[in-house]
């Protein structure tokens, strides 16, 4: 997907709200290679936007920054209960809608990832945004459609197992079962 220019499109249209971390050491781009991103300097982002975030409680947008740094540091937990926050504070933040359903996507957790790429289709305000949310809706159909999808869980597994203990009855019974 395309974590680096949401990045930058976030940091641009939302600098107000990040005015109070440029002193605080936050790049002024975005990791170009977050896989080379040293563990001190990853925890070092996740302490000042999580300070940041109690100064500003009501913003959004820290919310949405601080789960791209837990995405870096690899802790779908945190990335989720900031989306979340970003989204209860904002129902209508395009970026936050777009990066859950991001999430959902790299969970493999298709169906939920294509309800949550929907609403963000739905919350684009320009041209930019929509197809942003557009290619992603895509990418998860296609991965839908090829399969690639954890099953979803919505049958009873009981008919199975009543099947398999009446088969081990039966092969007791007969003998075949030693």
């Amino acid at each position: 997907m395309e974590t680096i220019d949401t990045t930058l499109e976030l940091t641009r249209q939302n600098a107000a709200a990040l005015a109070p971390l440029t002193g605080t050491g936050l790049p002024a781009l975005p990791w170009r290679d977050p896989h080379n991103v040293p563990l001190e300097e990853r925890r070092s982002m996740i302490q000042r936007l999580e300070t940041a975030c109690a100064e500003n409680p009501a913003s959004a947008d820290l919310r949405t920054c601080l789960a791209l740094v837990h995405a870096v540091n690899y802790d779908p937990q945190q990335v989720l209960v900031s989306l979340e926050k970003a989204l209860e504070l904002e129902p209508k933040h395009f970026f936050a809608q777009l990066k859950l359903a991001e999430l959902w996507y790299r969970l493999r957790a298709l169906p939920k990832a294509e309800e949550e790429a929907l609403k963000a289709l739905d919350l684009a305000q320009n041209a930019r945004e929509y197809q942003m949310a557009r290619a992603q809706l895509q990418e998860i159909r296609k991965l839908i459609n090829n399969s690639w999808a954890r099953p979803t869980w919505n049958k009873s597994m009981a008919s199975g197992a009543w099947s398999f203990v009446a088969l081990i009855v039966v092969m007791m019974v007969v003998g075949l079962w030693r």
